[in-house]
């Protein structure tokens, strides 16, 4: 399954130099606004140690990781929502995508402009979810009127229900609140909520880009975003830009290694960052293992067996029959699927079976 994330911020917080080091394709960076004007769209892979793992006792052909779409999207300000800046453009690049990373400045650097006085990041977050609110609140009173005039004269089940989750997004957007905040829980009221494609009821990973000697503890500025974030139930993630693109720029793994190393870091940020995305998104990998293959495949957790066939082809899901499933840390530790059935440790698993992140899958179907 696709996955798109939206880098999103005002214009010089860093999220085109955060986008290179995420992405093989090169965005231009420069002080001074709108430098990005159309979305730089780049795939990068999802960082998984255990696909290596297993490509090592499998020898396949090829491995193939799961990617992620990364969308550099334009720097927003004040009025975009009314056409400021890049205005609607901006807004739109961010209706088709599926998470928000947020990049907000939290470093001090006189030598780089910032289109707000001072450094602030709560400040500028609130500047961004404030157009964003009120681009959700346009969408909501354009369709309001004739959805409730729908609803009254023809008794449309489905226009009753939507207009009652119109109305209690309403409520919450007028507030100055994410529509985000509102939980629905009938498959009806979830259904309608997501055929109104609201930008501010994508989930959102805050991306604190701190300077280098912040990189691991994080500053003053990064602490009042993780305390808005915990209110909030957000993600937050510290990393710091210029440090990712020193370490995106060297090509050996070892040296890369050595860098991280001296500066203290278990990991790169940008690996965080992916990963925190999958979390965010409540999603998780499978592996399918063969001599001309190591694959991963992203599905969405609690999704069944057929489903989850149904990622690597549709007809899979249609004629599923069964779904011989191995335990990663029992291939890892018996080494191949020979001995694994020979322990018995190859579950043969029904339609109702839940996949589990990490699971090891070999379908069989019948079309």
């Amino acid at each position: 399954m696709a996955l798109k994330c939206g880098i999103v911020g005002l214009p010089n917080v860093g999220k085109s130099t955060l986008f290179n080091c995420l992405s093989s394709a090169k965005a231009q960076s420069a002080n001074f606004p709108f430098c990005t004007i159309e979305p730089n769209i780049g795939v990068t892979t999802v960082p998984d140690e255990r696909l290596n793992a297993l490509a090592e006792l499998v020898k396949p052909q090829r491995i193939l990781p799961t990617t992620v779409e990364i969308v550099d999207i334009a720097g927003l300000v004040k009025g975009a929502s009314k056409g400021e800046g890049l205005g609607n453009k901006f807004l739109g690049n961010i209706r088709e995508c599926d998470a928000i990373l947020h990049v907000l400045r939290c470093f001090d650097d006189d030598n780089i402009v910032h289109v707000e006085e001072g450094i602030n990041p709560i400040r500028d977050k609130e500047i961004i979810d404030t157009e964003l609110q009120i681009k959700d609140l346009e969408t909501i009173e354009s369709r309001l009127q004739k959805t409730e005039k729908q609803a009254k004269t023809s008794g449309d089940r489905e226009a009753k229900v939507l207009l009652e989750v119109m109305k209690k997004y309403r409520d919450v957007l007028v507030q100055g609140r994410n529509a985000r905040e509102v939980v629905f829980e009938s498959k009806e009221d979830i259904k309608a909520a997501k055929e109104l494609f609201l930008l501010t009821t994508k989930p959102v990973l805050y991306v604190c880009n701190v300077d280098e000697a912040s990189a691991k503890e994080g500053n003053k500025y990064s602490q009042m975003v993780e305390e808005v974030a915990k209110k909030e139930g957000a993600g937050i993630l510290v990393v710091a830009a210029k440090i990712e693109s020193d370490i995106a720029e060297l090509e050996a793994y070892d040296e890369k290694e050595m860098f991280l190393t001296e500066l203290g870091l278990e990991e790169s940020g940008v690996n965080r960052l992916i990963k925190e995305a999958y979390r965010l998104l409540e999603l998780s990998t499978y592996f399918t293992a063969g001599v001309q293959e190591v694959r991963a495949w992203t599905f969405l957790n609690g999704w069944k067996a057929p489903q989850c066939a149904g990622v690597i082809h549709t007809d899979f899901e249609k004629g599923f029959i069964r779904a011989e499933v191995i335990k990663y840390e029992d291939y890892i530790s018996l080494k191949s699927e020979a001995a694994c059935k020979e322990a018995g440790k190859m579950g043969v698993e029904g339609k109702e079976y839940i996949v589990q992140d990490g699971d090891i899958m070999h379908f069989r179907f019948n079309v």
